[in-house]
């Protein structure tokens, strides 16, 4: 069992900034990794960028470029710095864990936070 919880989630107009965090019980160093997804109504919830085990990070193509994601293994903390934001972005950000995350497409979340929503103005 791993718990997440996030935070920093709020409304922001477009092209601004925001940054979320995942306090997490265990970090990647216990065998898996932090991904951070993305969830509108009506819509699965879709990756949008990953931390593996060795530190590696995937971002999916509306990310890249725009998101950083980070981990502070001391802190157990997961980071999802988010810029120059559109609309588009809206939605309710997840913190989880998942068994692998190449592709942050196919990447299949297993324990979940509550979600933390972000709103992005025109």
């Amino acid at each position: 069992q791993v718990q997440l919880v996030e935070s920093g989630g709020g409304t922001v107009q477009a092209g601004g900034s925001l940054t979320l965090s995942c306090s997490t019980s265990k970090p990647t160093t216990a065998g898996y990794c932090l991904a951070w997804f993305r969830q509108v109504p009506g819509n699965d919830r879709e990756g949008v960028a990953a931390v593996d085990t060795g530190g590696a990070t995937t971002y999916a193509d509306s990310a890249k470029g725009r998101f950083t994601i980070s981990e502070d293994i001391a802190q157990k903390t997961l980071t999802l710095q988010m810029n120059n934001l559109t609309p588009e972005d809206t939605g309710m950000y997840f913190c989880a864990t998942a068994a692998w995350c190449s592709d942050p497409a196919t990447m299949q979340g297993v324990y979940w936070g509550q979600g933390t929503q972000v709103t992005v103005s025109p």
